[in-house]
This record gives C-alpha cells, sequence and structure tokens, in this order.
C-alpha cells in the first residue's frame, strides 16, 4: 500500500516512521527540505508521482480544510486520517466523508479499553478530568514561541492542542447538552493562545463532567476520575494504572508509538472504534461553545 503524509513536523514525522514499521510504503509533502526520498514540496506534485490507498493530513490545524478540499479534488477514492482538532472551526461540507477519519488516538489506548469494561452497567454520576503539561517542555527539540500551538490563528491554543480529552469524554459518556467554561492566558508564557481551559458540562445522559486543560503543570499529569453509584475509578494516563474503590491494577507501560499504531491500523481494518469525521466535527463544534461561553460568560447549549 502506499500513503501520502501532508506535513513533517514532529507529529507527520511521528506518523510516517509508525506507517513504514507496518509496512506502508511512504511517500511526504513538506515545504521544508528533507532529505527523506519521495518528498515533495506540494500537494499536486506528490499525486502527479503516485497513486495513493491512504493519506495523513498532518499539517497545521487551519490548513486541514484547504487540503482535504485539495485531496477530493484530486479524486482521491482511499481513506484520509485528519491530524486533531479536524478543523480551526466549523466548516461547511459537501462530500462524502465515510473514509475521513480524525486522529483521536487516545480512543485506543488500554486503560480506555479497560474503563469502558468498568463502567458496564453501572451509573455514572460524574466525571472530573484533567490534563496539563508545561509547553516548554513538549518539543525539546522546537522552541515553543515559534511553534503552532503558540499561536491561535495557526489553530494552537490548549484547548485544541488537548481537545483528546473532549472526544475519549464524549465517546463514553455521551454529548454534551449544556456547557459553561473560562479559558485564557494567564501565566508568563511567552505566547499568544490560551494556557488554561476549564469546562463543567451536563451530558444529554444527565451525567456531570468538569474538565481542565493548561500548558501550566510542570508535573506532567493527565487523569480522569469517575464516579458511579458503586464505584469511584481513576485512571493515571501518565503512571498507566487504574484504581477502582483504593485498589490499583498497574498495567504494562505503552510505547508512546503504540495508540497511534493502532489508530492506523484500525482504519486500515475497517475497524468502528476510530473517531469518524461526524465525530471528529462535534468536537470542533464543542470546543466553539467553550470559546463562546467564555467570552460572553454564559451557559451554552447543545441543541
Amino acid at each position: 500500500m502506499k500513503s501520502l503524509v501532508i506535513g513533517y513536523g514532529s507529529i507527520g514525522q511521528r506518523h510516517a516512521r509508525i506507517l513504514k514499521e507496518i509496512g506502508l510504503e511512504v511517500s511526504i509533502v513538506s515545504r521544508r527540505i528533507q532529505t527523506e526520498p519521495s518528498v515533495y514540496r506540494d500537494l499536486q506534485s506528490a499525486f502527479r508521482a503516485n497513486i495513493y490507498d491512504y493519506i495523513v493530513v498532518a499539517n497545521e490545524t487551519v490548513a486541514h480544510f484547504d487540503t482535504l478540499k485539495q485531496i477530493l479534488n484530486n479524486n482521491f477514492t482511499g481513506k484520509i486520517l485528519v491530524e486533531k482538532p479536524l478543523f480551526a472551526q466549523i466548516e461547511s461540507v459537501n462530500f462524502d466523508s465515510s473514509k475521513t477519519f480524525v486522529a483521536y488516538n487516545l480512543r485506543f489506548h488500554p486503560l480506555i479499553k479497560l474503563l469502558k469494561t468498568m463502567l458496564v452497567d453501572e451509573q455514572i454520576i460524574s466525571v472530573n478530568a484533567y490534563a496539563g503539561q508545561y509547553l516548554p517542555s513538549w518539543r525539546s527539540n522546537i522552541d515553543y514561541t515559534s511553534c503552532y500551538s503558540a499561536f491561535r490563528e495557526k489553530g494552537g491554543g490548549v484547548l485544541r492542542d488537548l481537545s483528546h480529552e473532549l472526544d475519549y469524554l464524549t465517546n463514553i459518556f455521551g454529548e454534551w447538552d449544556s456547557l459553561v467554561a473560562s479559558m485564557s492566558k494567564i501565566s508568563d508564557l511567552n505566547i499568544q493562545s490560551e494556557d488554561y481551559v476549564q469546562v463543567s458540562y451536563k451530558t444529554k445522559h444527565q451525567v456531570h463532567v468538569s474538565v481542565e486543560l493548561n500548558y501550566l503543570d510542570r508535573i506532567i499529569q493527565r487523569f480522569v476520575i469517575i464516579q458511579t453509584n458503586n464505584k469511584t475509578i481513576k485512571i493515571d494516563f501518565i503512571n498507566n494504572n487504574i484504581n477502582c474503590n483504593g485498589e490499583t491494577q498497574q498495567l504494562d507501560i505503552v510505547d508512546r508509538d503504540f495508540t497511534y499504531m493502532k489508530q492506523h491500523e484500525a482504519i486500515l481494518n475497517n475497524s468502528t472504534l476510530c473517531c469518524s469525521f461526524e465525530e471528529g466535527l462535534k468536537v470542533v463544534k464543542m470546543i466553539e461553545a467553550v470559546e463562546k461561553s467564555s467570552l460572553y460568560k454564559e451557559w451554552v447549549y447543545n441543541d
């Protein structure tokens, strides 16, 4: 199979490496000068050179929509994976999106799979999710002030960067019904995007959920706590364990590439676990609702 990775930043490089590991032939579209073989300066050059089975869109978020249109205008009929979030803002689409997926790879984490089994037949009352990491430590070889995360107009900011939480919470606990949120830049980080977001919402299944996301935490933390009528469950993604009513189950440490690899394999094998285009679009809608609530200091409803 022939694959094409569009964008060759840190995430594009990861996708290219993993696709090679699972046996695909990989070409790359990048504006940067690369020593890799099969590198094209633009999408049209890549399409003139090869016919592809699978395309990964890993360029800046603000370019996703136009990139998708270019791909489809070239009569591409294979499968597409778009890095998260799907778009920088809600876009009107009129194409067949059944073969397009969004890269919310946290769905493939073993802890998420285990959590779903533990919640069977449980009445869920409340959920508290947290994800925080100090932005300058994210990419050791890149100046954080120049990366896309630092610029809201490029699709950066912690709300979009850590929108994995919005996806997996929706996937497990259902769509949001009403929310109130606060987001802003509260630290002295030299960035133009928000570094802190707090969201409280209720799902259509009457589950109360709170989410905190930040670029500030010098202790890398990512966890979720679920209260049911019978259980208190805490998942720690960093230490890879799950605690239920005080008893901790330790899982083997997951390699950083594991969930990405499982995601690619699932898409290529027609699994229904992948985040669909429609689900990815709903995350973008939720992101915009969070921004609206924060801006106008009001509750927003999912009609």
